[in-house]
């Protein structure tokens, strides 16, 4: 751990502290987290399997929903499972490489995240003020640029954060105070100057949280005066509806965020800690239960997939035992 790495890094390997250092709740949070994860995987992955099997959810709005769903599965994946490692090890290390890694790829999908639903701010935006350009406006073309400029300003935060990262040095300290390899928590073991590292933190955080805020604010206000110049009751009640799970799903993502990151500018690194589960573990759990609860068309597509599988099954308990009278009858002439 003292040797000097290629980076011009004392630290070869870092350890998470994890969420806490309370022995007694070490197992019963295991399982806790086993479970949210185990949730996030099947809701997500149902989620991404349901709207691409089903060509009755090929549509913009499902389009984006399929993404921030992959997202959210491959979000959850780069840290849960050194999450859950922590609850039952001593001692959770992860190499310097590892770390560099998972920091790159948490902040790759949290950004990507960020986009992707101002992405469906956007669409839900033009589904409501202009539906009938709808079709032409959110074209494929226009759908798949989104998703790309989406992922693209993920890899370029990623990328800078990352970069920036891998230019400081630490030297003994290497006690990570978090259950992942975040910004702020490796930023108090450096033992250089992070001075290039905060403005850029600035720099970068800054656009990520303006840019998609001031657009979804926007797409917002416009989508409420529009609803609010619909005469009909049912007809106001339909248009916001719409909206609902995606308020629900921002509201989730960005308030959380916001709290966590206050609560570490703060110097409140336990709390920071524990105020971060909802935003990076509770967000994708609860995602696609919000999308598929509260959407009739995903409601649909799933109980059509449902019968469509037990059909299947039926009919193959059918023709084997179809088959099995045939041999039988068979046998018996023999």
């Amino acid at each position: 751990m003292n040797t000097l790495a290629g980076n011009g890094s004392l630290v070869t390997e870092f350890v998470l502290a994890g969420l806490t250092d309370r022995p007694e709740l070490q197992l019963p949070l295991f399982y806790l987290f086993l479970v949210v994860y185990i949730v996030t995987v099947v809701g997500n992955f149902g989620l991404v399997t349901l709207i691409g099997l089903n060509s009755h959810l090929h549509t913009p709005m499902y389009y984006f929903l399929f993404n921030l769903s992959f997202i959210d599965l491959c979000y959850s994946s780069v840290f849960s499972p050194k999450m859950l490692m922590n609850f039952v090890s001593e001692k959770n290390v992860i190499s310097y490489v590892g770390c560099m890694t998972q920091l790159f790829l948490f902040l790759f999908f949290v950004i990507s995240e960020c986009y992707m639903l101002t992405s469906m701010a956007y669409d839900r935006y033009v589904a409501i003020c202009n539906p009938l350009l709808y079709k032409l406006t959110m074209s494929h073309q226009v759908c798949s640029v989104l998703s790309f400029a989406s992922y693209g300003m993920g890899f370029a935060g990623a990328s800078a954060h990352t970069g920036c990262m891998l230019r400081l040095t630490f030297c003994n300290a290497n006690v990570i105070n978090h259950y992942l390899c975040d910004i702020l928590p490796l930023l108090q073991l450096s033992c250089t100057s992070t001075y290039v590292n905060d403005v850029v933190v600035l720099i970068v955080v800054g656009i990520n949280i303006i840019v998609p805020s001031f657009t979804i604010l926007i797409s917002y206000v416009f989508i409420l005066a529009n609803i609010l110049n619909i005469k009909s009751t049912q007809g106001r009640s339909k248009a916001f509806s719409t909206c609902s799970s995606h308020i629900m799903a921002i509201s989730l993502f960005f308030g959380s965020a916001a709290f966590m990151y206050l609560k570490y500018s703060s110097g409140s690194m336990e709390q920071g800690k524990i105020s971060s589960v909802f935003y990076t573990n509770v967000g994708p759990m609860l995602n696609p239960l919000i999308y598929s609860l509260r959407n009739k068309d995903v409601k649909v597509a799933l109980r059509k997939f449902i019968e469509e599988v037990f059909n299947k099954k039926q009919n193959q308990k059918k023709s084997k035992n179809h088959l099995s009278f045939l041999n039988r009858t068979i046998l018996k002439f023999e």
